[in-house]
């Protein structure tokens, strides 16, 4: 019996709505990582982008455990001498809930190229609303 592996030509993609409503930041991440990875395929194939589309709503509306709120730090610089900034969880969730999704799907995807490209499939929205409803996505629980 042959291996089988995937190509990039023949993966079918589908596109999976996700609601980040009362979940916690790191199982969430998880569940979309491997949906972005195609993890939950038969065909899976490490590398190769064999994963769906991904549209989180309510990312606003997502939980931290223990203290994370206040204590968990994203640090930004801008260059120059002194330029570091450090913004809590609940301060980037009031100015970009997204980001804050973004970055722990980000950390769980493997660190090379074909992740940069699965990351371009992930789109996350504050809100319920979203502007996907054309490509018709199937809701996911996780």
């Amino acid at each position: 019996m042959k291996t089988f592996l995937a190509k990039k030509e023949t993966t079918k993609r589908d596109w999976v709505i996700v609601d980040a409503k009362d979940q916690v930041l790191g199982r969430l991440a998880v569940k979309v990582a491997n949906l972005l990875r195609g993890r939950d395929k038969p065909t899976y194939t490490p590398h190769v982008d064999t994963g769906n589309f991904v549209v989180v709503i309510n990312a606003d509306k997502i939980v931290l455990t223990g203290k994370k709120n206040e204590q968990k730090k994203y640090m930004f610089y801008s260059g120059y001498v002194g330029g570091e900034k450090y913004l809590s969880v609940s301060q980037m969730q009031e100015r970009r809930p997204d980001f804050v999704v973004k970055h722990a799907v980000k950390g769980m995807l493997p660190k090379n190229r074909l992740a940069s490209k699965m990351l371009t499939k992930l789109r996350v929205f504050a809100g319920d609303e979203h502007p996907h409803e054309a490509q018709q996505p199937k809701a996911v629980s996780v």
